[in-house]
């Protein structure tokens, strides 16, 4: 048997995800038992009424993974907070439920968290050996590039908006009021509890192969709004600043172009 490394809890995150359930965990537990880690997979579902308790409460006869329903609420990085909360270990893996993060490198976010100077993992589809998907629809990518760009104030890493990461309890206990705006929870997580030792791993981001995207308009406002509160948080000089200008350049226009 190979050495047993550290324990960590997963948390999924899912809303209308039951047809890449039991792949996810399959992958997952094959992962981490042939690496020899103690592994525990806690999904925190947002109330999908697909199924999804069912088809996780089979899978627990084989498995370590459990189910907790949301009822009332939804939100990811309040189901990953919750996921926190529920879990046994002190190390914590967060992904996505859709498939397109690879649950087999899990072992190499263990790996980082064995050193005591690293306080935070995430995965990079920019930075090394990093890829995404060729068939990822060109406005998505675009998006995407945009919102890492204008998150890279706040951090400097290749791929601040990944889903796929992991931390200490200890480090997500010392944050500071945690309050996340939509889908970016690592970036709050990152500036909140003000991490300096950060490891990227490169990973390939795959096509989701089940369900569907909840990327919408909807959900760039609230990054939008997010960002707007963390740069209050970190930055709160830049944001005035930011504001006067604009309010500079708006007077000057109208004084143009108004008799």
């Amino acid at each position: 048997m190979p050495p047993t490394l550290s324990a960590v809890s997963i948390i999924v995150p899912t809303f209308r995800e039951a047809p890449n359930i039991t792949p996810l965990v399959e992958r997952t537990f094959a992962t981490t038992t042939a690496a020899g880690i103690d592994a525990e997979m806690i999904i925190v579902d947002d109330d999908s009424s697909d199924g999804t308790e069912a088809v996780v409460e089979k899978l627990a006869s084989r498995f370590p993974v459990r189910v907790v329903v949301r009822r009332g609420v939804r939100g990811l990085s309040g189901a990953v907070l919750r996921g926190f909360q529920e879990a046994n270990h002190d190390r914590f893996v967060v992904l996505d439920a859709d498939l397109q993060h690879p649950p087999e490198m899990i072992p190499r976010f263990v790996e980082h968290l064995d050193d005591p100077a690293c306080d935070f993992v995430i995965a990079t589809r920019y930075g090394g050996t990093g890829a995404i998907a060729g068939d990822w629809p060109i406005g998505r990518r675009l998006a995407s590039c945009l919102a890492t760009i204008l998150a890279r104030p706040l951090v400097s890493l290749s791929d601040p908006m990944s889903g796929f990461f992991a931390l200490r309890r200890g480090t997500w206990e010392r944050a500071a009021e945690l309050n996340p705006v939509g889908y970016k929870i690592a970036l709050e997580l990152l500036v909140k509890c003000g991490c300096k030792n950060v490891a990227e791993v490169p990973i390939e981001f795959a096509s989701r192969t089940a369900g569907e995207s909840k990327a919408s308009f909807r959900e760039g406002l609230r990054y939008a709004n997010h960002l707007l509160r963390l740069y209050w948080f970190r930055r709160p000089g830049l944001v005035v600043a930011a504001l006067i200008v604009t309010v500079v350049v708006a007077g000057a226009t109208l004084a143009a172009f108004v008799p």
